[in-house]
């Protein structure tokens, strides 16, 4: 939970206020869970949703784009092969990107949300969670390119 907060937030302090904070509501709301079982997942939802909550505070500027879907050229197309590297590496690298980015990467790769799904969370258009995310790729294949890895 915490490496989840952590990644979305990118402040330990942050992430560790945000945790505490998540138990605290999961378990004043115990008795609204149906399925104790499912407790895990209930938490997990509770943090990304709090995490999310801060970032939205913090007033990161998300780039809208026209709705002109010119989002990337054909030529630029990523190769998704470039992503198989070192995870520590990439991780380290992850959270040296602008928050947008790092927010909607790590929403996706790592927590497996839709793009449909984070435009919902953030508030903001599919067009553009689609386009940050492809930056946040380039972004990233950029920075590890730097650091030598290949």
């Amino acid at each position: 939970m915490y490496n989840t907060c952590l990644r979305i937030v990118n402040n330990i302090a942050d992430a560790e206020d945000i945790l505490q904070d998540a138990f605290v509501d999961a378990f004043k709301n115990l008795d609204k869970l149906e399925n104790r079982s499912g407790f895990g997942g209930w938490l997990k939802k509770i943090v990304i949703h709090k995490s999310i909550n801060l970032v939205k505070r913090k007033r990161n500027n998300w780039v809208e784009l026209e709705d002109d879907h010119q989002y990337f050229e054909a030529d630029e197309q990523l190769d998704e092969a470039a992503f198989e590297w070192k995870i520590d590496e990439i991780k380290r690298m992850i959270q040296k990107l602008p928050d947008g980015y790092r927010t909607i990467l790590c929403l996706h790769l790592f927590e497996d949300y839709k793009q449909e799904q984070i435009s919902e969370m953030l508030g903001i258009t599919h067009a553009t969670v689609r386009t940050q995310y492809i930056r946040a790729k380039k972004k990233l294949l950029a920075m590890l390119k730097e650091g030598g890895i290949s």
